[in-house]
């Protein structure tokens, strides 16, 4: 499982324990330089101490005691290459003729030298560089105890600030772990810290919406419970008519009212899993380009005979010139098709015998515009919008459902476009309008 407290233990500590090895590095070659610097300014110092003449007895004696408190080796040549004198009998370096500083390897050790002229003789002294190795990794390691020392005290301190630092998320994780399924109060932001902020508006923006949600749902079921009582009710009613009939034409007739009564049952329950099942997120299609003008063809052929039979004129008014621009939009053929049918199936409920409805697509280079108008009593400017509205009915009509404009609606909503119904003087007008999208047919120029 992973932990954010472990991860940042993890990686401060690895952070710190980097940069500790990093200081001691950096620590032992300022101080091996230091140390070189400071031997081979003493090693100078030691030869000008020499005298320039013929070495006297004591000289020797005052040599082997510095080379043996500084842990060099000097050796002196005459003029003529002659070794007179050697600080370490067991040690033996090479002559160097070059004078000044220089670097030697003798049997794999590596010897630090410094040559020089002191009057008729050559006097060369030379140190081993382990020993200043030796002496800057001492000088390193002081300082880097100190820091190792530390360590405990710094990784408990970082364990303490990391705990801190994640309290106010464990806080906010209680909060929600307290909630059940009906709690969806907002989570309180007061004394978050500015990095949780965001996390704790997106949860609340979240609980904002479930609970519009929820509250739509709660209401939906409420009314669809209040509209199926009626229906189910009157069902009731026809069947006790029926069995009570007292003659075949009775029993024919109440057969008959129950009948209608079941069709309309059928057609409420039928808009109700229509509307449920175009809720969002409930269930995603997948999105194809759809032919409006194809779709509208198919609709006037599918209420065609429902439209004869009350002596209706359905039909496509305007027919597309081959130069339009297409009318095809990226959506669910399904979904379009309810939207279709819900708008000619409203225009046929409310349209008068006799009457007109005409489908038509209009298509340019922003949108797509589906319209159904009809020549029917048009609704009252106040009920424009309302009618969208689930299970109203503009004027108190009762023969729909009052759901078929709320499913144009919210399909149209799932398909980002917008729908509108306005008065035309002699009837009503449907449009929807679908915004043109960059994956949708070029309109040619």
């Amino acid at each position: 499982m992973n932990s954010m407290r472990r991860t940042l233990l993890l990686w401060l500590s690895a952070g710190l324990a980097a940069s500790v090895l990093l200081a001691a590095g950096l620590l032992y070659v300022q101080a091996r330089n230091e140390a070189g610097q400071l031997f081979d300014y003493q090693m100078k110092q030691l030869a000008a101490s020499l005298p320039d003449q013929a070495f006297a007895p004591l000289a020797p004696q005052r040599a082997e005691r510095l080379a043996r408190e500084e842990d060099i080796v000097i050796q002196i040549w005459d003029s003529t290459g002659l070794r007179i004198y050697r600080s370490h009998r067991q040690m033996e370096l090479p002559q160097r003729a070059e004078l000044g500083f220089s670097d030697i390897v003798v049997h794999g050790n590596r010897w630090r030298v410094y040559s020089t002229q002191l009057g008729g003789t050559v006097v060369q002294i030379a140190q081993p560089d382990s020993a200043r190795s030796e002496i800057a990794a001492q000088m390193a390691l002081k300082t880097v105890a100190l820091l190792l020392l530390l360590l405990p005290l710094l990784g408990a301190i970082i364990w303490v600030t990391v705990g801190r630092g994640l309290a106010p998320l464990r806080r906010v994780a209680r909060e929600v772990e307290a909630r059940d399924a009906g709690t969806l109060r907002a989570i309180p932001e007061t004394g978050l810290p500015q990095e949780i902020r965001p996390l704790t508006a997106a949860l609340n923006d979240l609980l904002a919406r479930l609970g519009h949600a929820m509250e739509a749902q709660r209401a939906f079921v409420a009314d669809a419970a209040h509209e199926l009582r009626t229906p189910l009710g009157a069902l009731k009613l026809q069947i006790q008519l029926a069995e009570r009939a007292a003659d075949a034409d009775e029993r024919q007739a109440a057969f008959a009212d129950l009948k209608r009564g079941l069709e309309r049952a059928i057609h409420l329950v039928q808009q109700l899993l229509t509307l449920a099942r175009q809720e969002p997120g409930v269930y995603e299609a997948a999105r194809q380009l759809v032919d409006l003008r194809r779709l509208a063809h198919s609709v006037v052929g599918d209420f065609a005979l429902a439209a004869d039979a009350r002596g209706i004129d359905l039909g496509i008014a305007d027919a597309a010139a081959p130069t339009d621009a297409p009318a095809d939009i990226e959506g669910d053929a399904d979904a379009l098709r309810i939207l279709a049918n819900n708008l000619v199936d409203n225009a046929l409920r409310h349209t008068p015998a006799g009457g007109r409805i005409d489908l038509s697509v209009r298509a340019d280079a922003e949108a797509v515009t589906l319209i159904v108008e009809d020549s029917g009593p048009g609704i009252a400017p106040a009920d424009l919008e309302r009618v969208f509205d689930r299970f109203y009915r503009a004027g108190g009509q009762g023969g729909g459902s009052g759901l078929g404009l709320a499913i144009v609606r919210q399909i149209a909503a799932a398909h980002d476009a917008e729908a509108t119904l306005e008065n035309t003087g002699h009837g009503l007008r449907a449009r929807v309008r679908f915004r043109r999208r960059p994956s949708w047919p070029v309109v040619p120029a």
